[in-house]
């Protein structure tokens, strides 16, 4: 955007939103440094406390495809108003809870209302901005996003190292600011009225819940056969239902279909910074909950610095220019924490620093990829089940993090690791590693050309704006 020109009531409306969603992802992150305290508290294992992430991050990403579809029914601005209310019961309990079922509940809650945020993340850029800008806008909401789950344990350790960690639930309260902005900006749209398959919705919302069970629950095996017999029930639904809740020709875009696979391999790795570090800093360098927090400082302050450059970079260079810079980022982030898990905690903040740059580009990247892949019927369903998947990965991804820090290593897999206490956290970052080269190689193949055909095909993408 050159400067001095006049502010539009969309531009208005991407800053609010992009300032809601630095506020809504931190409270999904910022309880992770405060796990082990919460585990102590209440005598639980660390499979058992990742519950307290994991619960938000299912409920946020079912509740984002449910807020996108009731949005065709009602006005957005109306939703906004429920679900910040509901969020803000949540952070009540929250603040008072003294068991850890009032825990829970309140993390429920919380999700249960901020959930209609990432919904109006895809459904503002579509609405509101002409299809030459829409990547622009959306590397907007991803730049918050990013920021707001690298810097949630900063102000996570800040609070922590003053107040009781229950104060958490007090700082996402600040998203209530933005509504008189939502109510003002956000016009009156006529509804296009329909209904929502709330059977094919529920078959969805166990699938994915009894997955989870699966990775993070003993008896695993169960809860897996169970989650394909739902699966199995959900895709019949899809296919015979009048108004499916998820139309089955979206899946018929194979550049969508791949591009959302590999977008969730992605957010499952990229979450190990936010989930897994701080437990390594906890546990191997005896570090508290606010040094933890500063160790995550230089990562969170060089992400939010160059946040706008990853946006300008997939705009003038092109999404695979960026995409492949990310990815070599987060590569040698991975290899590094892999060689030197259990050294000075100042070198893992500068590790971290090169995989939260590589977090954010992949964002930016994949998002402008993504919602260029698909035409202007398909946009809002196609990014809502992006977003959902997304959150989904990083919820399967803290089960199954969790899960391998407490069956632990007898061994170091990196011949450069020396420090054999630091085996389960080597042998996972060295696999994440491996998981970058193969990204890159699928993104080649399915995504892949010179910088400039792919600005081309950026420029001339079907995609175009449903309202302005």
């Amino acid at each position: 955007m050159r400067f001095g020109r006049k502010l539009t009531a969309a531009d208005k409306l991407i800053r609010v939103l992009a300032f809601t969603m630095v506020l809504s992802s931190m409270s999904a992150t910022m309880f992770n440094i405060v796990l082990p305290e919460i585990s102590q508290q209440f005598q639980l294992s660390f499979a058992q406390v990742s519950w307290v992430t994991s619960i938000y991050l299912l409920i946020y990403a079912i509740g984002s495809v449910i807020y996108g579809k009731l949005s065709d029914m009602f006005q957005p601005k109306h939703l906004l108003t429920v679900g910040l209310f509901i969020f803000f019961v949540g952070s009540m309990i929250g603040l008072a809870s003294s068991a850890y079922w009032m825990v829970l509940l309140a993390r429920v809650l919380q999700a249960l209302g901020a959930a209609v945020i990432p919904a109006m993340a895809m459904i503002i850029p579509v609405r509101y901005f002409p299809a030459e800008r829409r990547g622009q806008a959306l590397g907007i909401t991803a730049t918050g996003l990013a920021i707001g789950s690298a810097v949630g344990p900063v102000v996570s350790s800040l609070m922590v190292s003053v107040f009781h960690w229950r104060w958490l639930f007090i700082i996402p309260l600040l998203i209530l600011i933005t509504l008189p902005m939502y109510r003002k900006l956000l016009r009156d749209e006529p509804a296009a009225g329909g209904w929502i398959d709330w059977l094919g919705g529920g078959l969805l919302a166990g699938t994915v819940a009894l997955f989870l069970l699966s990775v993070t629950q003993n008896g695993g095996w169960f809860f897996g056969a169970a989650s394909l017999i739902l699966l199995a029930l959900f895709i019949l639904r899809i296919r015979t239902a009048g108004e499916p809740f998820i139309p089955p020709r979206l899946f018929s875009n194979k550049r969508y279909v791949w591009g959302v696979v590999l977008a969730v391999v992605l957010v499952g790795t990229s979450y190990s910074l936010p989930f897994l570090t701080p437990q390594l800093l906890a546990d191997l360098n005896r570090l508290s909950p606010g040094w933890i927090g500063f160790t995550m400082v230089p990562g969170a302050v060089a992400t939010a610095v160059l946040g706008s450059t990853g946006g300008k970079l997939a705009d003038t260079r092109g999404t695979s220019f960026l995409f492949r810079f990310a990815i070599l980022l987060n590569l040698l982030c991975f290899a590094l924490l892999s060689s030197f898990a259990g050294m000075s905690p100042v070198g893992i903040a500068a590790f971290l620093i090169l995989g939260n740059i590589g977090q954010m580009f992949i964002q930016i990247s994949m998002t402008k990829t993504i919602s260029l892949s698909l035409p202007k019927e398909q946009t809002g369903v196609g990014m809502g089940l992006l977003s959902m998947m997304n959150f989904l990965a990083g919820a399967a991804a803290s089960g199954i993090y969790s899960r391998t820090v407490d069956l632990g290593s007898s061994s170091v897999w990196n011949p450069f690791n020396p420090f054999p206490a630091s085996a389960a956290y080597s042998n996972i970052y060295l696999v994440l590693a491996g998981v970058q080269a193969g990204a890159m190689l699928l993104f080649s193949r399915h995504f892949g050309g010179t910088s400039r055909a792919r600005l081309v095909q950026e420029a001339s993408s079907p995609s175009s704006p449903s309202g302005s």
